[in-house]
């Protein structure tokens, strides 16, 4: 097995630095697994705070798998754009205006550009963009609305930037060892939604709907792709991908999920669906669908069962397109608690969702333990986003269902939700779970490897079973490292993108490992040479 493979190589080297490991003989069948030199080396580190961050910082990361492009952008970058196009900012608002700025002083309006000449003012729009030292006040009461009310303010400042906020995600995830993005966006969204104009939607007539709009869908189609081409080939030319001053974020591999919105007249929800649908399938860089929006919206809540309809529909007609949905975004006390009985279930059993983002409300479901075992039957994965379900639903520590998830063996992964609103990333949310869950290396390691294993990403997975990580056969006893140059690892690789990716993120997690040993290794000689 692989594992024996890595902890005997392990092994040499501990036995070098000092540590001592029991041999790495193959357990037995149903035998307890031999010492992870790994694991007792993190056990070591993280008895020093300071410590602990670099090194989850340091730690390989599968996947983001729930990162909205809009909300992955920090306020100064969009205060700087707002600078170099000209724009104004009502800080009285706290908003960026989207029309440019006129000469000469206007009340109420002050031209972005200025701000670095006041810095309170600049600070203040950037606690108003962002949930930065967020307090609640008579006029901004919860810090649900603050979070979403960030996305109307902030949105002209992006109009024109979508190829450099795709920069700045891509170079992020790099810097916090990210392999792997699925972004959520929506090229296209206003033609397509206005497709609705085009019919009336009456009831479940979906198929009705679908022949009215499915002309204009290969123009929009085209267009959507062209947007993503001008966004990729911009995020190229600022990371200055193919040259020798490439940044990391340019090895960074990332898919779209398109993310329809669900606070719209039904009528142009579902061209965004048939659309989201067509796209997928024209274009191999979107691997699947979401619908977004708060969730306990008046509309979303009031046409949810029909959006779970929409898609189940969509879904039988074409079962090969995958979906994520947002479902149990919600808290007791923000809906009626009849609104918390049946989203994750609709969205599992009626939409056919593959994985759910958010997940919160899942004990207030009806029957919330049989909907537990029957996500776990379908290897049905949660998004966890610890911060985002904190700051707006007020839902953290042991309220959280993380745990409870874990313990129904319902697969879980950690991603950011919108990392820039929320001012954090991906290794805050792996320092977030292992201080508030007590999560040893192994399970930290096993969330790494779940964000691969449920992405989007087409070909046979690199692991043959998940609970524990085993891999297939194929390559169970090649070592970590660069792919194979010949032989069945090698074959199995070839055919599967997905494969290719878990297969780097071993070989990193083998170097990350080995680089925690030792370093583990010198802070116990460190501390045997003061004890003398």
């Amino acid at each position: 097995m692989v594992r024996s493979v890595f902890v005997s190589r392990l092994a040499v080297f501990c036995l070098a630095a000092g540590l001592t490991v029991l041999p790495a003989v193959p357990p037995a069948a149903g035998a307890a697994e031999p010492p992870d030199p790994a694991a007792a080396a993190f056990t070591r580190l993280r008895q020093d705070p300071a410590r602990l961050d670099a090194v989850l910082r340091a730690l390989p990361k599968g996947a983001d798998l729930h990162n909205h492009l809009a909300g992955a952008v920090y306020a100064e970058n969009m205060l700087d754009w707002a600078a170099r196009d000209g724009l104004c900012v009502a800080p009285a608002q706290g908003r960026i205006l989207a029309d440019k700025c006129a000469p000469g002083p206007e009340s109420g309006r002050v031209p972005a550009a200025d701000l670095a000449a006041h810095p309170d003012l600049r600070a203040d729009m950037i606690d108003a963009l962002s949930m930065r030292d967020y307090v609640p006040t008579p006029a901004d009461r919860s810090g649900h609305d603050h979070f979403f009310a960030t996305f109307a303010r902030f949105g002209p400042a992006q109009a024109a930037h979508d190829g450099d906020m795709l920069a700045e995600a891509v170079a992020r995830a790099a810097e916090d060892h990210v392999l792997y993005l699925e972004l959520m966006i929506s090229p296209q969204l206003g033609p397509v939604a206005d497709l609705g104009s085009r019919f009336v939607l009456q009831g479940d007539g979906f198929a009705d709907a679908d022949r009215a709009i499915a002309p204009a869908l290969p123009a929009l189609v085209a267009a959507a792709r062209h947007q993503a081409d001008a966004m990729e080939s911009r995020m190229r030319a600022v990371l200055q991908c193919g040259t020798q001053a490439a940044h990391p974020g340019c090895g960074v591999t990332v898919r779209y999920l398109y993310q329809t919105i669900r606070t719209m007249p039904p009528a142009m929800v579902f061209p965004q669906l048939d659309f989201g649908y067509a796209l997928v399938k024209a274009d191999p860089r979107f691997v699947g669908i979401n619908i977004v929006a708060p969730e306990d919206d008046a509309v979303a809540m009031r046409d949810y069962g029909l959006h779970m309809r929409m898609f189940g529909w969509l879904a039988r007609r074409d079962p090969q397109v995958r979906l994520s949905l947002h479902a149990g975004e919600l808290a007791p006390g923000l809906v009626p608690p009849e609104g918390l009985r049946f989203h994750i279930r609709q969205a599992v059993e009626i939409a056919g969702a593959r994985r759910i983002g958010h997940g919160v409300d899942i004990l207030h479901e009806d029957d919330p333990d049989g909907l537990m075992a029957e996500m776990a039957r379908r290897r049905v994965m949660v998004e966890i986003n610890l911060t985002s379900n904190d700051v707006i639903l007020g839902v953290a520590g042991a309220a959280h269902p993380f745990n409870a998830y874990r313990a129904a063996g319902v697969p879980v992964a950690l991603s950011t939700d919108d990392e820039g609103v929320s001012r954090i990333d991906l290794t805050h949310e792996y320092a977030r779970a292992a201080a508030t869950y007590q999560l040893d290396y192994a399970a930290l390691r096993d969330l790494s490897r779940s964000g691969l294993e449920y992405a989007f990403l087409p070909g046979d997975s690199l692991w043959a079973r998940t609970r524990p990580f085993r891999m297939v056969a194929a390559c169970a006893a090649t070592p970590s490292g660069p792919v194979p140059a010949g032989g069945a690892c090698h074959d199995f690789l070839a055919h599967s993108q997905k494969a290719r990716l878990q297969w780097t993120l071993e070989a990193r997690l083998h170097a990350f490992e080995t680089g925690m040993i030792r370093q583990a290794a010198l802070m116990d000689g460190h501390a045997q040479s003061a004890g003398q």
